[in-house]
């Protein structure tokens, strides 16, 4: 009877163990092969042209009440489809329209969950989908990556400060370079994050359709990089100073509390050359779709900004400050030179209080004269302040005829937080005012489901020209291959005392940039940001009209984008078309060198070719460029001399 019993306990457990499931999937050209499998646990691997890029790695997400999604899963069915699609982008970042061919696995599991695999030319995602029918707590998600070998890993990482919650950080740090196996236990990166391999076949780390859940960030453990989410925000406090926030004090013991039927954020893998990671926009494409009924009202273009320069204007016949006369005289020069609207940045109002207007400004004045000059008005806002003073903060600026609005000092990627970021969207669109995210995370799809959501910070800059000597060449020039591929990015390039590395000093009111002139004239077009904010000296810029002029002229939107040539870290050659006019613009790092420029992509006829390249002095004073003009053809090559730290833009119009 004892051996019955066994046999009928063994007989049962063989019946109820959940059977091993595999399946693979291939991206639309056949290149890329995704296998999942699921025994006791829910696992993904990857391959390119036959070689492994990623390693049996481990999905899963653990509920507060003990629940383990991927954790010996059983699988009920699973279901392929093919997706052969295109997205008319409202707001043309690097293409007016983007080309959605996908194919896609789900795998469906006993109680409620899935999980949504996708392969594209460019990548591989996937994501969780739950149908529970009432509220969930995640206690914890895991999002392994392995990889074979040892690979390079390009990453940014929160920089920890005293008494200060280690998820603090405003996203803005200078990569740092080294063997998986070398990055730091204690390194916490934040996505995008760029692993490279001995083959020319890049990955990029970051997720996608972040909604009502925390960011990831990237830790390495033991030969894997695996995903840290913020946990919940229980207690929070005003931190006082020059830019009040809210600084978490207290964290809860999960990760997320939502709602039971959903699908949770894309963990995304950008696969491709260095040719094709500056041009791809699959984090968009996952985004969800645009939620914006009419989008006429939202209008890209070029702004100005005032504050990395402290306002340190000359040759101007009043005092330059925070003041009427001041910004009048910024309407003036945006009007000049091509640009759509000028930023009114910190100090316009008291940080606490956006209607204690600054004594020394008369804005119903200033309203009135940026209107008779075409050129609009917009306004910086502290996040926290704007937040209690949202819904009549809006009204003012609908008064005023403001269309776009900055807030700023966020420094968050917790659920709280993220939620922020849709209320203020979604308040922004109903006021019709575009916005812009400082003090941020990427945009990983924003821009899609929200394409007012213009552009967004989450980089490091040229504002840190004013106190620190990071933003480098190399720094700007690994920019596309990495945080580029998350979403667009706000710059704010374009200053006009430009420095060779020895040259350079950080000296606040007087601000310099490390590179040429050119170099700072090529970010314009080779980073993807539909509003575009130039932080030069506007007394120097007029100085320089024809260089102003041109730089005025550039778009910022493109109905086609193409890598033209490009290495990781060392330089990027992007080509732009908007209508039937192309521009091209080269960025380069500190090590001087010779390009080929072929203009093969062109179409039949005859262009005029403008370019703006570093002059022969550049080396010494990297203020030195050059002006050229000549007729080429789609069979012309041109030549393009960077100097250290240099750049060229290069505008073809048909004739």
């Amino acid at each position: 009877m004892p051996y019955l019993f066994v046999f009928l306990l063994l007989s049962f457990a063989a019946v109820a163990a959940p059977r091993p499931f595999q399946s693979r999937i291939n991206s639309p050209n056949g290149q890329i092969v995704l296998t999942v499998t699921a025994s006791d646990s829910v696992r993904f691997s990857v391959t390119h042209a036959g070689q492994t890029l990623v390693l049996p790695s481990t999905i899963a997400m653990t509920l507060a009440d003990g629940r383990a999604l991927g954790i010996r899963p059983d699988v009920r069915r699973s279901a392929v489809r093919t997706v052969r699609d295109s997205i008319i982008a409202p707001v043309a970042i690097k293409r007016r329209v983007v080309r959605d061919h996908y194919n896609e696995l789900t795998v469906e599991c006993r109680n409620n969950y899935a999980i949504v695999f996708r392969v594209y030319d460019d990548g591989v995602a996937y994501r969780f989908r739950t149908a529970f029918p009432d509220s969930i707590t995640i206690r914890n998600e895991t999002a392994q990556y392995r990889f074979p070998a040892d690979p390079t890993v390009y990453y940014p990482a929160v920089q920890p400060r005293p008494n200060v919650d280690r998820f603090h950080t405003s996203f803005e740090e200078p990569y740092q370079v080294s063997p998986l196996s070398q990055m730091p236990d204690t390194a916490l990166a934040f996505s995008p994050v760029l692993i490279a391999n001995a083959t020319p076949v890049r990955l990029v780390i970051t997720e996608s359709d972040l909604e009502d859940y925390p960011g990831m960030f990237l830790a390495r453990a033991g030969s894997a990089l695996t995903g840290v989410f913020a946990p919940y925000p229980v207690q929070e406090t005003l931190q006082e100073g020059e830019f009040p926030q809210m600084m978490v004090t207290r964290r809860a013991d999960f990760i997320a509390h939502t709602r039971g039927r959903r699908s949770f954020p894309w963990r995304v893998l950008v696969i491709g050359t260095d040719r094709d990671l500056p041009s791809t926009d699959l984090v968009y494409r996952l985004g969800a779709p645009n939620r914006l009924s009419d989008v006429s009202w939202i209008r890209p273009g070029k702004c100005t900004d005032e504050w990395i320069t402290n306002i340190n204007l000359f040759n101007v016949p009043f005092r330059a400050g925070i003041n009427t006369a001041t910004y009048k005289f910024y309407v003036d020069f945006a009007r000049r030179f091509g640009f759509d609207r000028i930023l009114l940045d910190a100090g316009w109002s008291d940080y606490k209080d956006l209607f204690k207007i600054n004594p020394d400004l008369n804005i119903p004045e200033l309203v009135a004269y940026a209107k008779s000059k075409g050129v609009r008005l917009s306004m910086w806002t502290l996040a926290h302040t704007l937040d209690r003073q949202l819904e009549p903060a809006l009204k003012q600026f609908n008064d005023w005829g403001v269309d776009f609005i900055m807030t700023d000092f966020m420094d968050r990627d917790d659920q709280k937080m993220v939620n922020f970021y849709t209320r203020i969207a979604e308040a922004c669109a109903k006021a019709r005012i575009m916005i812009m995210f400082h003090g941020a995370y990427k945009p990983a799809g924003f821009e899609r489901t929200y394409p007012h959501a213009i552009t967004r910070e989450g980089v490091l800059g040229s504002e840190y020209n004013i106190w620190s000597a990071k933003a480098t060449p190399e720094h700007d020039v690994l920019l596309p291959f990495i945080r580029m591929v998350g979403g667009t990015l706000d710059y704010e390039p374009g200053l006009l005392d430009n420095a060779t590395n020895e040259q350079f000093r950080p000296i606040a009111g007087k601000v310099m940039s490390q590179g040429t002139r050119c170099h700072q004239l090529a970010m314009f077009l080779v980073y993807d940001s539909p509003l575009p904010i130039f932080s030069g000296n506007p007394s120097s810029a007029l100085l320089e009209p024809r260089f102003m002029e041109f730089l005025g002229s550039l778009p910022s939107t493109h109905d086609d984008t193409r890598i033209l040539d490009a290495k990781l870290g060392d330089y990027v050659v992007t080509a732009r078309r908007s209508g039937d006019t192309w521009h091209i613009g080269g960025l380069g790092d500190w090590t001087a060198r010779d390009l080929t420029v072929a203009l093969d992509f062109l179409g039949d006829g005859t262009y005029e070719a403008t370019l703006c390249t570093d002059g022969p002095n550049a080396d010494r004073n990297p203020v030195d460029y050059q002006f050229t003009t000549r007729p080429v053809t789609r069979a012309d090559s041109l030549p393009v001399h960077l100097a250290p730290g240099g750049g060229f833009v290069i505008k073809l119009q048909k004739r």
